[in-house]
């Protein structure tokens, strides 16, 4: 028998996303819970963000969800026991003004997780830096870069089509990798 009210948190993504991609729905973990895989903790969050990458109908994936035992309260599903709660937010996946073309995947005892990969998680992360000058965004991809083989070519590259070059070089500066 399986206990969602144990699972950790890439366990228990793992577990929806698996059991969505059942159904043929696909979903890909974005956000802080990716920024908490990526930096290995020092990020936490109880968010679960899992982009329905392909706008399948909301029906689709609360009959799912509902069937696994969640409620929907808003626009989470929640799961008594646990403090984890899960968000659909639709596609198509991005970050910024581009598209996601690589799929990273982790998987668990419980399932196959779909989420971005290091890089992208850094474009998710800096582009709430970017456009509404989130500074908590920027820690978040500083810790995300230092923990990850990423592709700083693709983020200049990235960051200059969002017209943030200079904000681009304040993240450069605080990575520090030597």
């Amino acid at each position: 028998m399986i206990s969602i009210k144990n699972m950790s948190m890439p366990e228990l993504a793992s577990y929806v996303c698996s059991k969505l991609e059942e159904k043929d729905i696909e979903v890909v973990l974005s956000g802080g819970s990716c920024v908490e895989i990526y930096s290995r903790g020092d990020y936490t969050s109880y968010d679960i963000d899992l982009i329905n990458r392909y706008n399948d109908t909301f029906f689709k994936i609360k009959s799912v969800m509902e069937s696994l035992g969640f409620k929907e309260e808003g626009k989470y599903f929640v799961y008594e026991g646990t403090p984890f709660y899960i968000e659909f937010p639709s596609g198509p996946l991005g970050v910024g003004d581009a598209p996601v073309t690589t799929i990273e995947q982790l998987t668990t005892k419980y399932g196959t997780l779909k989420l971005l990969t290091p890089t992208d998680c850094i474009k998710d992360r800096l582009a709430a830096y970017y456009h509404w000058d989130d500074p908590q965004s920027l820690t978040q991809a500083v810790w995300v870069a230092q923990k990850n083989d990423v592709n700083f070519e693709e983020l200049k590259k990235w960051s200059k089509n969002e017209a943030s070059l200079n904000k681009y070089d304040n993240f450069i500066k605080s990575v520090n990798i030597s």
